[in-house]
């Protein structure tokens, strides 16, 4: 995959501004970024880490492009250089990606993480990439940094949440690899926001509460009527700009955006799993990243489907969360997951989706049928304060009962009853949903 820091939507703008130099910049870059895009999908998806790491090899190296397209360029800095004790290199774009190199790498050792790939990889970043380049990626293989184009957009390296969140971009892809489209694609963005703001929240010093959680902020000059990129405190207001246009993220599944732009919303729909984020570190207090960013981390390192929604994220933090499973389970709910904490809110992973059972009283799953004809049954009681009910809750909230297929049973497989004081299903093995299959293990005790 190839991910971006700027939305295509925010270039259109520019493209569009009517001040010349200005809407070169914006064309141009959309250009850039679709050849390159384009190039990326037609060599597929990456298998195996390209920069093995070895004994006494660096864990970071910075290169320049001299403002061509050339990659990865000129090596110009490594960790570990002998004359690294002096940390400015008079390039501040040099400086700026190796400090904050050192400060993402150090985040995910303290997480439990070798650099991007788990085994140690060199991280290779490429500073000055063409010319009034308005955005910074990872490609796939490596980091890549332009300069802005001095009017609207300063050098990318300038704020270190850039770099930490294309960096992490780098982690999803070697963990959950979600497509980068629709509602992964939207994780995929909010996860990358979510660690680039522990990055920052870190190097500054501070703990959830005293945050800002505004993501790329210095990235516009001060002719710009905006704070930041994008807002995970309160999406939709990092910027209200003449020639940007309105920050268009939402921050709830009330608002969620259907479109086939931005890959699916992939950039206006991150702002709901961010504002949860937010709900959730400053919820749970202390730092970000020792609090609700080693829940996220570890519910993206937990084996999820490449085409993880948001609830199956979010089910996913709440199992995480040990002793902060009620709070996380509250933030989600504030922005319309799992739950119906928000007023007409969604509570299933797909929008407008309002047909799940409340899922509070006693469950009750039975299996019966297959070879020997063996009835079996469990019960579990929802409102109970403990790990297993909560799962279950969770899982019931993804469930839409009323979608469920009506086929014929097989003689040779399974048939499940699923018994809520609201809501009841009949389901043959093989239409199972994986919410359905773990209930059914929940209760019946198979592991």
């Amino acid at each position: 995959m190839r991910c971006a820091f700027i939305p295509g939507y925010l270039l259109e703008r520019i493209a569009a501004t009517g001040e010349d130099d200005l809407a070169h910049c914006g064309r141009r870059t959309r250009e850039i970024d679709e050849r390159l895009r384009a190039d990326r999908a037609a060599r597929g998806p990456a298998t195996a880490s390209p920069h093995e790491s070895v004994t006494g090899a660096a864990a970071w190296q910075v290169h320049d492009a001299h403002n061509t397209s050339s990659l990865p360029g000129d090596l110009v800095r490594s960790a570990g250089d002998p004359d690294s004790g002096d940390p400015d290199s008079g390039d501040p774009a040099v400086d700026e990606a190796g400090t904050g190199l050192d400060a993402t790498l150090a985040l995910f050792e303290d997480l439990g993480r070798s650099s991007y790939d788990g085994n140690g990889a060199t991280v290779l970043a490429t500073v000055h990439y063409e010319k009034d380049y308005d955005n910074a990626f990872w490609d796939g293989t490596q980091l890549v940094f332009g300069d802005g184009d001095g009017k609207i957009f300063e050098r990318f390296t300038k704020p270190v949440d850039v770099l930490g969140h294309e960096f992490t971009h780098a982690v999803t892809q070697y963990t959950a690899n979600l497509t980068y489209s629709g509602q992964s694609g939207a994780l995929n963005e909010s996860v990358s926001d979510v660690f680039g703001s522990c990055v920052k929240q870190r190097v500054l010093g501070q703990d959830a509460a005293a945050a800002d959680w505004l993501i790329g902020e210095g990235i516009f000059l001060p002719s710009v009527h905006g704070k930041a990129l994008r807002s995970m405190k309160a999406p939709g207001t990092a910027y209200d700009d003449p020639r940007l246009g309105k920050d268009p993220q939402v921050g709830s599944m009330v608002d969620y955006v259907e479109t086939t732009d931005d890959n699916g919303g992939v950039h206006l729909n991150s702002g709901i799993p961010n504002r949860a984020f937010y709900l959730a570190a400053t919820g749970i207090g202390g730092t970000s990243w020792d609090g609700a960013g080693s829940i996220w981390y570890a519910a993206l390192t937990s084996g999820l489907p490449a085409d993880c929604d948001f609830a199956t994220f979010a089910a996913a933090t709440v199992s995480a969360a040990s002793d902060h499973q009620d709070t996380v389970r509250s933030a989600w709910q504030e922005v319309g997951l799992l739950g119906d904490a928000t007023p007409g809110a969604p509570t299933l992973g797909a929008p407008g989706n309002r047909d799940s059972p409340v899922a509070t009283g006693t469950l009750v799953v039975r299996r019966s049928g297959g070879f020997a004809g063996i009835v079996r049954e469990g019960h579990l009681d929802l409102d109970r304060d403990e790990h297993v009910a909560g799962e279950a809750r969770d899982l019931l909230a993804r469930v839409d009962f009323s979608a469920l297929p009506d086929t014929a049973p097989r003689p040779d497989r399974f048939v499940y009853d699923f018994e809520l004081p609201s809501a009841s299903a009949r389901v043959h093995e093989p239409d199972l949903t994986p919410e359905l299959a773990q209930l059914a293990r929940l209760v019946l005790g198979d592991g």
